[in-house]
């Protein structure tokens, strides 16, 4: 079994910042591609962040320059540093993985329940 536990939500005000983690627990062998996501009410998930594992990292135009996405290898986990926060930040934050079990041929692509994200004055 794989799982992928979120925290680090909550509400905070413009121009605020807060720290997602997500960490993966189970019989992992090996991660690859770690992504946060984002699913806004009557939108479309979007991709935010991504981090591979040789250590490349992509951003979506709307967060570029104030988010960070980094992870600890050793910790099986993914975070995600936003800053300057904007209202339309407003989210569920969903993590994603790229895994391969042990005794597993191939990944799966696994998900995380998701923690709320709320910037608002």
């Amino acid at each position: 079994q794989v799982q992928l536990v979120e925290s680090g939500g909550g509400l905070v005000q413009p121009g605020g910042s807060l720290r997602l983690s997500c960490a993966a627990s189970g019989t992992i062998f090996r991660i690859y591609n770690m992504n946060w996501y984002r699913q806004a009410p009557e939108k479309t998930r979007e991709l935010v962040a991504v981090s591979t594992l040789t250590g490349s990292t992509n951003y979506a135009d709307s967060v570029k320059g104030r988010f960070t996405i980094s992870r600890d290898n050793a910790k099986n986990t993914v975070y995600l540093q936003m800053n300057n926060l904007k209202p339309e930040d407003t989210a569920v934050y969903l993590c994603n993985a790229d895994i391969t079990r042990y005794g597993q041929i191939g990944t799966l692509n696994y998900w995380g329940q998701g923690t709320q994200v709320t910037v608002s004055s």
